[in-house]
């Protein structure tokens, strides 16, 4: 695309989520961070209460880009080999087979990914890095786009077997659905009632669309000053008092590419430092790690980064 193209990434990002918008009711900013997410090439962590629509969500997403959808119901008795997939003898051909599992999906939903054993969970260390799995010392790749999109309830308290660091921060973000407001949810008795509204929904894209959308995504202009700023954002989590582990270098990289998204879905062709601090959040706060005094006021890391943002001053040039 060209600068001209510009409105028609606006146009087509806008498609994309009143399309989902349609099984989703009332949640358009989930849906802007969910398709943002997307075209950044990135994974989404979605943290809610049972029946707020996550898996609605994915499927709706999946529908709309024309992905294969896959969906993993994370058990603590679920396999690696129930992810990834396996290699299996075939008597007939007298040969080793590989059966790929759900993880070879466009779109891919990890259900309640912390009731999973960590040897399971760390299945899709591989896929989300380098959007490939290995199986018997063979390299199989992934299709794209790909994205996983996992759910847990914080009402387990994080589940059996909480997510390390390195695997949280292989998600571009984390979301959270809530409820939906009362004309919402009296919109959703009257349209849904009777109907699952999945089954209406029709693609408004397809894969080759979308990876275009992403490669241009990725090439939108970011001025040395918000790099700059970028960074000392990072520097500054890692030099606050309340945290114990600051943003990576894959946190900095991944707020430039979800930056770089939300400017063109606005129709500009640059980054500005206001599309930085909208996405501060759902970007960076699953990412940070507090001490136990923090953690022992109860002081949330979406606040954390509020204090960040608010102690860098954003480039004004």
């Amino acid at each position: 695309m060209s600068e001209a193209e510009e409105p028609l990434f606006a146009e087509q990002f806008q498609s994309i989520t009143a399309n989902i918008g349609r099984a989703i009711m009332g949640k358009p900013d989930v849906l802007d961070l969910a398709v943002t997410c997307l075209l950044a090439e990135g994974h989404l962590l979605i943290e809610d209460a049972p029946g707020v629509g996550k898996t609605s969500l994915a499927k709706a997403l999946a529908i709309t880009v024309q992905a294969e959808f896959g969906r993993i119901q994370f058990t603590p008795d679920l396999l690696p080999s129930d992810v990834v997939g396996a290699t299996i003898w075939n008597r007939a051909a007298n040969t080793l087979d590989f059966q790929p599992g759900p993880v070879f999906s466009g779109i891919v939903v990890a259900d309640e990914i912390n009731r999973a054993s960590p040897k399971t969970q760390s299945a899709l260390l591989e896929a989300m890095a380098e959007r490939q799995v290995t199986v018997d010392g063979t390299t199989h790749p992934l299709p794209r786009p790909f994205m996983v999109i996992a759910t847990q309830n914080p009402l387990e308290h994080e589940g059996t077997y909480p997510l390390p660091e390195s695997q949280l921060d292989r998600f571009l973000m984390r979301i959270e659905v809530g409820y939906p407001s009362k004309q919402a949810e009296l919109d959703i008795l009257d349209a849904h009632g009777t109907d699952n509204p999945l089954d209406s929904l029709r693609p408004v894209v397809d894969s080759q669309a979308v990876n275009a959308l992403a490669d241009h995504a990725g090439a939108v202009f970011t001025a040395p000053g918000i790099k700059r700023y970028l960074v000392q954002i990072a520097n500054a989590t890692r030099d606050h008092p309340s945290l114990v582990l600051g943003m990576s270098t894959r946190a900095t990289l991944a707020l430039q590419r979800a930056s770089r998204v939300r400017a063109v879905s606005q129709g500009r062709d640059y980054v500005l430092p206001d599309d930085v601090k909208q996405l501060a959040v759902p970007v960076l706060a699953h990412r940070l790690l507090l001490n136990p005094q923090a953690r022992a006021r109860g002081t949330p890391a979406a606040q954390i980064v509020d204090e960040v943002m608010s102690s860098v001053p954003a480039p004004v040039d």
